[in-house]
């Protein structure tokens, strides 16, 4: 009888372990310039392929030293090319990486009392200006960019308050911390924030193309597969339909 409930509980023991295999997640480091077109984006995935999956959301930079430090990560969804190409030279991912989309920067308030031109940085009423650190983020340097363009930059540098990625400049700006501030055009659009006070799409001619680049993590677990479907996924008409409602411009 012992021998019996043994065998029982060792059959359950595998079948809920196979039933924990099945339900792996991936887990998606994301540029937080695209947390929220890839929220749905994930959403889409699962519903068509019955893969979940995780998305951890910080600057391209930290996500890129987060990699290097050995963070499980299965894919590196990130706002440029510059770190999924470190990464894949320094041999930390499967391949090369590819671009998935093309992001456009964006000057936004979520005062009602302002209009925002780049004109009005200088202005005393303008005391702060969000911007993510150029350092770590790529929509930071395409702002830093911005200002040099237009001369202001030496003008308007004590203004400048610089957030750890995106989402900490958004929260700059949503709170009223700053005035005004850079960000990209998928966070303005996006449902949550889209009634949110005032923007401007900023000419992409005065600043770098910020060609967003994708790429798999080199892993030795069997969920590479999963990350594989992931990955061609975003290539899909499917995906490229949800990145265009963001604001990205896709590849010709």
């Amino acid at each position: 009888m012992i021998r019996r409930y043994f065998f029982i509980g060792l059959l359950f023991i595998l079948m809920f372990s196979c039933g924990q295999k099945e339900k792996a997640k991936l887990t998606i480091a994301t540029a937080a310039n695209v947390q929220f077109a890839m929220k749905e984006l994930v959403e889409l995935f699962t519903q068509q392929e019955g893969i979940p999956a995780n998305i951890v959301i910080s600057s391209s930079g930290q996500l890129t030293a987060q990699i290097k430090q050995g963070a499980p990560f299965d894919l590196f969804v990130s706002a440029n090319m510059k770190y999924p190409e470190e990464l894949y030279r320094s041999g930390f991912t499967t391949g090369a990486p590819a671009v998935y989309a093309y992001g456009k920067l964006v000057l936004w308030t979520a005062e009602e009392a302002i209009n925002p031109s780049i004109d009005l940085l200088d202005s005393p009423s303008i005391k702060h200006i969000a911007l993510a650190n150029p350092k770590n983020a790529p929509y930071g340097q395409a702002g830093v960019e911005v200002l040099q363009h237009y001369q202001v930059f030496d003008k308007v540098a004590s203004k400048l308050v610089y957030g750890e990625s995106i989402s900490q400049t958004n929260q700059f700006i949503v709170s009223g911390a700053a005035e005004i501030g850079f960000t990209a055009k998928s966070v303005v659009v996006s449902p949550t924030l889209v009634e949110k006070g005032k923007w401007i799409e900023i000419d992409q001619n005065t600043y770098t193309p910020i060609a967003q680049g994708v790429v798999l993590i080199k892993k030795d677990d069997q969920i590479i597969t999963e990350a594989e479907k992931f990955y061609s996924f975003l290539f899909s008409q499917k995906a490229k339909a949800v990145l265009e409602k963001y604001g990205y411009q896709l590849k010709d």
